[in-house]
This record gives structure tokens, C-alpha cells and sequence, in this order.
């Protein structure tokens, strides 16, 4: 028996998406639960898994756009029982598929002593040569698999090439070795469409504002060992930053609202987007309910979303939902930027790099470990003074930690 396998729905608004890698290739034995190919969206990757055993014929190129639904390979159940018997069984029971030698008159084929009557009719039908064909099989014994698989790559062989040929033009593309042109990847083509369409839709403006990180890395070395000892997890900052902005929005709800066509949505629950960047572009994970969980659990949140972005394994859910983001270009050396609002979101705050540098205390001039904050918000919902508000009050938690609720 034959299993399609299909591309599967992986969200409401996609309905395509790329094969980007098959980890099996065709004519190779499969088992339940193996992956099989790597399907890459404008919003996540997501491996597809075999949901039956059996021998792996594929139908679709890699670097091929497939629709939601299309048929990409089929497995031949049959084909495995045929592969998988084991020496002693071949051994104690005659095989009843074996043809007689050929006799003195006839033409000696390697292969033609060990076709079954259901290969040696494909091998027939289809003019196949069965000396040219690799069998799996028991001592390189030709099965049906076999046979189907180089019928059909046969006549596939004059389009796939071209296919690819066609395909890697389109995506690589030299100019006299000044310049190349590849296709943007389904990620990057939604990002430009999402901060385009932020450009077109939302009043952006930015608010900017510094704060004295001395604080926050005190406490943190001083709970470090402690804490990664009980939780099994580091403390990082943006757990902070996740708790000082829950208080943020706590302080001016506007922000953590969105506005749908005529109406103004408020949000009575904090969902904070924490923007990764990968390989493939920016994603931006949401860390459910945020004003109910502890340091540990936000950090076991973030870490959690951190490797899975890594693996290429954020899953489509864990991307939707989102009342607010924070965006770390410190990370990469950034000291001060514009975020752009990830719709429809009304607010996203920028974190920069922590710098030392000379600020005024209490009269004199002295040298602190000081980070830029930058807030973007939508001016239609979020007013100056609000979003000077929100970000002071995010200021004063981080200076003074004990402003938030720390349950180390």
C-alpha cells in the first residue's frame, strides 16, 4: 500500500512554503516518526515526519514552493515488508518470486535470476534495463520499490534537472562575479511585507531614554549562583526588562492595546514578544502571561524559544498573540536605534548595548554601566506624554529593582 505524503496546514494565513532539505532520500527505507523534509515558511521551519514505515519515493525538488495540501512523496509500505526480511527467513524458506536460471540460449543478466514476477513485468513494461538498477533488497535482489523508483526517475530525469537549473538561475544569479542575486526566503519576504505595511499603517513615533544598569547587575551577580543552583537556569536581563515593562503597561494601558479598523482593543493580559534573531531572519517568540510568571519561569521561556530558534524549530503558535515586544540590539553592539512596531501591536521598546560612560550623580561626574532605551509606538493609540510615562516607569524598576516583584 502507497501513503502520500502531504504538505500539512501549518497556520491560518500560510498556504505555502518551500521544501528546503530532504533528510531521506528517495528509494531509502523510512521508519514511523523519521523526518523526512525540512518545510520552510514566511514564518517558521517545521520538520515533516513520516506517519507510516515503508520505502520513500519523493515527487518534489528541493527548493521547490509547494502548496498546503500538494503531494511531495508517497511511501510504499509493501516495499518495506519486502526489504526487512531477515537472513534466517531467507535462509529456511525457498523464495517463491525466484525464476528459474535461464537456460544455455538465453542471455545471462545478473539480476535476472532474482526478479520476481511483479518487478520483472514493471522492468518490462517499462523497457528498464535491470542490470543499470541498484537493487535493496536481500543480496542486491531488485524489489518492486526499485523497480517503480527508476521507472518514475526515468521519466522525471529530463524535467528535474531543468527544474533545478531553472530554480538555481532564479536564485543564484552572478553578474560577473561583482554581484549576485538570489530569491529572498519566505521569512524575509513576510518581514519586509510586516515592517513595510507597520511604515504605511501606523503613526510611528520613538521616545528615547537612558538608564543606570548598576543596579540590575549587582543583584544579578550577587543571586547568580544561588538562583542558577534552585532553577537549574541563569539570570539574565531580559527577565528584568520583561517585569519592568509588565509594570509599564500596568502604569499606561494604552500601549498595551491595538487598534482594528474604527475600534481601540485594550489588553488585560501580558503576552511579551521577545524579537530572536536567526539565520533565516527575525522571529519573535511570545512569552505567555508574563505579569504572572516568576524570574525563573521567564527565564526557562526565553531559553526555551532561544534554542528552538537555533534548531529552526519555532513552531507557528509560539509566534502569534503578541501585545507588546521587546526588541535587544545590544546583543550585537547597537547603541542606540528607531525599533519598527511589530503589527498590530501600538508599542515595542529597544534595548542597546550597556556602555560605560561619565553621567552626572548627585553633583558629581562619575562612571556608570548605562544603556540607551528607545520606545516606538503608534501615536493613533499612544499619546507623547503616555509613552514618556511608560518609559520612565520602566527606567525607574530597572535602577531600582526592588520596584518589582522578585521571587528569586
Amino acid at each position: 500500500m502507497s501513503i502520500e505524503v502531504k504538505i500539512p496546514a501549518v497556520g491560518e494565513s500560510i498556504s505555502s512554503g518551500i521544501v528546503a532539505v530532504w533528510h531521506k532520500k528517495s528509494g531509502e527505507l523510512v521508519s514511523a516518526g523519521d523526518a523526512l523534509f525540512t518545510l520552510e515558511t514566511d514564518k517558521v521551519s517545521t520538520e515533516i515526519v513520516a506517519e507510516k514505515g515503508g520505502v520513500l519515493q519523493t515527487l518534489a525538488a528541493e527548493g521547490q514552493e509547494v502548496k498546503i495540501g500538494e503531494v511531495v512523496a508517497t511511501i510504499d509500505e509493501a516495499a518495506q515488508g519486502a526489504s526487512v526480511a531477515t537472513p534466517t527467513e531467507a535462509k529456511d524458506k525457498p523464495d517463491p518470486n525466484r525464476v528459474a536460471a535461464p537456460t544455455s540460449g538465453e542471455k545471462k543478466s545478473p539480476n535476472a535470476e532474482v526478479l520476481s514476477p511483479a518487478v520483472r513485468r514493471i522492468v518490462e513494461e517499462e523497457k528498464l534495463d535491470s542490470n543499470s538498477i541498484a537493487g535493496s533488497g536481500k543480496g542486491g535482489r531488485l524489489t518492486k520499490a526499485d523497480a517503480l523508483a527508476a521507472a518514475q526517475n526515468r521519466s522525471a530525469a529530463p524535467q528535474i534537472p531543468a527544474q533545478r537549473s531553472a530554480e538555481s538561475q532564479a536564485q543564484v544569479q552572478p553578474e560577473d562575479g561583482r554581484f549576485t542575486r538570489k530569491k529572498m526566503s519566505p521569512l524575509r519576504r513576510k518581514i519586509a511585507q510586516q515592517l513595510v505595511m507597520a511604515q504605511h499603517t501606523a503613526a510611528i513615533l520613538t521616545t528615547f531614554n537612558e538608564c543606570d544598569m548598576t543596579a540590575v547587575q549587582d543583584l544579578r551577580k550577587k543571586s547568580q549562583d544561588a538562583f542558577t543552583k534552585k532553577n537549574n537556569v541563569k539570570l539574565g536581563f531580559m527577565s528584568f526588562f520583561i517585569k519592568a515593562v509588565v509594570e509599564g503597561l500596568k502604569a499606561v494601558p494604552a500601549i498595551n492595546a491595538r487598534i482594528e479598523g474604527d475600534d481601540f482593543i485594550q489588553n488585560h493580559f501580558y503576552d511579551i514578544g521577545v524579537a530572536v534573531g536567526t539565520e533565516r531572519g527575525l522571529v519573535v517568540p511570545v512569552v505567555r502571561d508574563a505579569g504572572k510568571k516568576s524570574f525563573a519561569d521567564l527565564e526557562r521561556d526565553i531559553a526555551g524559544y532561544a534554542v528552538k530558534a537555533r534548531e529552526g524549530k519555532i513552531k507557528i503558535e509560539d509566534l502569534q498573540g503578541g501585545t507588546f515586544t521587546i526588541s535587544n540590539g545590544g546583543v550585537y553592539g547597537s547603541l542606540m536605534g528607531t525599533p519598527i512596531l511589530n503589527p498590530p501591536q501600538s508599542g515595542i521598546l529597544g534595548m542597546h548595548a550597556i556602555q560605560q560612560r561619565p553621567t552626572a550623580l548627585e553633583g558629581k561626574v562619575v562612571i556608570r554601566p548605562m544603556m540607551y532605551l528607545a520606545l516606538s509606538y503608534d501615536h493613533r493609540a499612544v499619546d507623547g506624554k503616555e509613552a514618556v510615562t511608560f518609559l520612565i516607569r520602566v527606567k525607574e524598576c530597572i535602577e531600582d529593582p526592588t520596584k518589582l516583584p522578585l521571587d528569586f
